[in-house]
């Protein structure tokens, strides 16, 4: 709905809001006890929290922490405050909930005046004898002042960013981008497939041509066949690799078939159709690169998959404004991206929009992260790492997702047996994070008002043994 946005603020993270007057913004508990951190500031960097109608009421603790963190998520919003050229530290802050709300609690706040917010999940890790952990809040922002979005705002930087590229709907475009670069490619609107091919640059300045060979790339990566989604790396016919998949927001895309052709265009009814294959032609003809009737290539949010009998079938793509993949450069690259120009059927849910394109430096560090959606409408959750992290890194870098969580599957300086071994005659420490403690199933599995009781004693007295159901 125009003029309608969500936001979701992970345990111990933050999101950074421009807010003008009238804006509302309704903040919920999701799990209850969960405090909220909040500070602002007006356009000119001063602590502004009077435009929410706030006072200042605590030592900005928890937003501080955060800022002045290493990790991946405080380094994202540090660099949020630097583009806005707002001050690093913040002196008092105001708090919601303070650890007494119940689940489904819900505060709104109304913008008085033009101001920047942030809202902070603060907390700590929970210690072993409480039932407090770090958990997530909810963001709904109604804007006063709603207006049809041409294209939705892109999503913040994830870090240094060295170019920003647009490709606009129906085209293609050509770059390099630099071994250890990363590249991220933005849905901007949603449902927009964009493909996507490399070549190896060095080789291509000596007239040679190695981009992406999916045969070997199944290999390499042991998957007898294609299936939605991406490969964790994908390589060239000499078995080397030319990008690696850091992130991924979606998971639903296609890594076996080819970018669009004339001829696809023409069988269907529509000669003279624009193709990604020939907008790819043209962008790359500058770079020596042969012109191809068909090119192959990842199809980034292009929703196909494999019947019973592998036949390839397509559907609305999944992917929501602002979903992305991040790739980093194992080599020096030259690199074609679309915004696809299909209008004919769903791959673009029938109406193509912007790709865009943003190049990182390669002096940082970005966590492996792939989010699965089991339906269209779910809230997609990348893979975190645990706090045994840092020390399982070390030892191996072979990990499976688990529940959201990454887990190592073996360590490399042992085989299986060792560590059977190790399991039965002496002591072994295992990181047990992605194992659930309660599984709620049923019809009213997700209600968050309290429940009515289920038993109680037949005559009120303590020591009866007679239940009885209580009915509605």
């Amino acid at each position: 709905m125009p003029g309608v946005e969500r936001h979701l603020v992970r345990g111990l993270g933050a999101v950074v809001l421009h807010l003008f007057a009238g804006d509302r913004v309704a903040v919920t508990d999701r799990e209850g006890r969960q405090r909220c951190e909040i500070a602002a500031f007006a356009p000119d960097g001063r602590e502004d929290l009077a435009a929410l109608g706030l006072r200042p009421a605590t030592l900005s603790a928890g937003i501080n922490a955060l800022l002045g963190g290493r990790d991946e998520a405080s380094r994202a919003i540090a660099g949020q405050l630097r583009q806005r050229n707002l001050p690093k530290g913040i002196e008092r802050s105001a708090a919601l909930f303070d650890n007494d709300s119940v689940a489904g609690e819900t505060v709104e706040l109304v913008a008085e005046r033009e101001c920047i917010a942030i809202f902070h999940a603060a907390g700590a890790p929970m210690a072993v004898d409480r039932h407090d952990p770090p958990t997530d809040l909810a963001l709904i922002v109604t804007r006063r002042n709603a207006m049809p979005l041409v294209e939705p705002p892109l999503p913040e930087p994830l870090g240094d960013v060295r170019e920003e590229i647009r490709v606009a709907r129906g085209t293609a475009t050509a770059y390099t981008v630099k071994a250890g670069e990363y590249l991220q490619v933005i849905d901007v609107a949603g449902r927009q497939c964009s493909d996507f091919l490399c070549f190896d640059a060095r080789l291509l300045e000596k007239g040679i041509e190695r981009g992406f060979d999916m045969t070997a790339t199944r290999t390499l990566t042991g998957t007898v066949y294609p299936g939605p989604g991406l490969y964790s790396k994908f390589f060239t016919t000499d078995l080397l690799p030319l990008v690696e998949v850091v992130q991924d927001t979606v998971g639903r895309h296609d890594a076996f078939g080819v970018a669009c052709t004339a001829k696809f265009y023409e069988d269907a009814g529509y000669p003279g159709h624009a193709s990604c294959s020939e907008n790819f032609n043209a962008g790359l003809a500058p770079y020596g690169v042969q012109a191809k009737r068909g090119w192959p290539c990842i199809n980034f949010f292009y929703n196909t998959g494999l019947t019973a009998n592998y036949a390839i079938f397509l559907d609305d793509p999944w992917s929501r404004p602002g979903d992305y993949v991040l790739l980093r450069a194992m080599t020096d690259l030259v690199c074609g991206s679309s915004a696809c120009p299909d209008d004919i059927d769903a791959t673009n849910a029938w109406n193509p929009t912007d790709i865009h394109l943003r190049i990182y430096r390669a002096n940082q560090e970005f966590s492996r992260a792939i989010a699965y959606r089991m339906k269209p409408d779910a809230e997609p959750r990348l893979t975190r790492e645990t706090a045994f992290h840092p020390r399982t890194s070390a030892l191996t870098r072979q990990y499976v997702a688990a529940r959201d969580v990454w887990l190592p599957t073996r360590y490399e300086a042992t085989n299986a047996l060792e560590e059977y071994a190790a399991c039965r005659e002496a002591v072994t420490l295992q990181d047990m994070s992605a194992l659930r403690k309660f599984d709620v199933f049923g019809p009213d599995a997700e209600r968050t008002d309290p429940p009515r009781p289920l038993f109680r004693f037949a005559d009120g007295h303590p020591d009866s043994i007679r239940w009885r159901d209580l009915k509605p």
